[in-house]
């Protein structure tokens, strides 16, 4: 395959294959790898395909740098009644995920509310598959993650902040969850890449370069700073999850985090805060009826033609479900020359 090829039609059991034999192939224990396949077969089949198969890159060069342990057995603790901890000694952090988030649910409706604190993973995914397994599970849900320092505050030009995601789950009757999650940081880091990849320009409100002058240039933004969205409203939020996903939890801020990577060029090691929430726990057997409240909310946006959150990835999940997805045939190009040289 060449890289000006076709794209090229996999089905989502394909994708699911390719991702676990690559992870498999660079080194990764069985466990991991089917947990972190999932989180790829999620984006390619959400159509979030900076966080598809592409991720394969990313996290080949995270095993390959030495920056996650390989064969990490996740330990699980209570701190507190309702709290949940797994040390996921340096693997990455969607097997510790797994491993903690059956706990969080059965507090969350002992207490009414519950919090899990992941240390020590190797995070390098969108959190919406977290809050919204939690939401499927009938819960209010949040999640929150720095990463390495590649943002700069509002009124600065060098690095301090991750691009520090925000995730958000709310359930619905028979339909599924209200989900948001994004980056405090202008773009995701992974779209910077993608139109490095591409040889495409990016908007100059994404990010600085290296003099901190606003650049066009994807990869002067990398070597660079990225941008908070929204100004001083993102940066007080990149603030925030610095907080309450590194010292609050015991964990790395994302400037320590990028300092622990010594220029090895892998994936962000620190932690993640997720909390969930039961609507009964407030309303009790009126739960039913304050949800049917929301649904107006919901009705109310949509009937005016907005678009509410994770909408689009939705419908990308029914065509992907039916006809499977198209990937990139230049990525496909990449992933085998991994394989082979794994």
């Amino acid at each position: 395959m060449t890289a000006d090829a076709a794209d090229v039609a996999m089905s989502l059991d394909a994708v699911r294959m390719l991702a676990r034999t690559t992870l498999l192939r660079a080194g990764l224990s069985a466990p991991h790898a089917d947990a972190v396949a999932e989180t790829m077969v999620a984006g390619e089949r959400d159509g979030c395909t900076s966080h598809g198969l592409y991720r394969l890159l990313v996290a080949t060069n995270s095993i390959r740098a030495g920056t996650v342990r390989t064969d990490a057995v996740p330990t699980l603790s209570e701190p507190a009644r309702a709290l949940v901890r797994v040390d996921g000694g340096g693997g990455f952090a969607q097997l510790a995920f797994e491993t903690g988030r059956g706990m969080l649910v059965e507090k969350a409706r002992a207490y009414g509310i519950a919090a899990l604190a992941l240390n020590n993973v190797v995070h390098f995914a969108a959190l919406w598959p977290e809050v919204e397994w939690l939401a499927d599970q009938g819960l209010v849900a949040l999640a929150f993650t720095p990463s390495h320092a590649w943002v700069a505050p509002a009124g600065g030009t060098k690095p301090v902040f991750g691009t520090n995601p925000i995730a958000f789950g709310w359930p619905r009757p028979d339909t599924p969850p209200f989900v948001f999650d994004f980056a405090t940081s202008a773009v995701a880091r992974g779209e910077i890449e993608l139109h490095r990849r591409a040889g495409r320009p990016i908007p100059d409100d994404w990010g600085y370069d290296a003099d901190g002058a606003p650049t066009t240039d994807a990869l002067a933004a990398l070597n660079g700073a990225m941008r908070t969205f929204g100004g001083h409203k993102g940066s007080a939020l990149a603030a925030m999850v610095e907080l309450i996903a590194g010292p609050l939890i015991g964990d790395l801020t994302s400037r320590e985090s990028i300092a622990a990577d010594g220029g090895a060029g892998g994936s962000p090691l620190g932690g993640e805060l997720i909390l969930a929430i039961d609507p009964a726990g407030f309303v009790g057997d009126a739960v039913d009826a304050h949800l049917v409240r929301a649904e107006r909310l919901f009705a109310a946006i949509q009937g005016q033609g907005a678009r509410l959150p994770s909408q689009r990835r939705y419908a990308a999940r029914a065509e992907s479900l039916a006809h499977g997805v198209r990937v990139p045939a230049r990525l496909l190009s990449d992933i085998a020359a991994l394989v082979e040289q794994a």
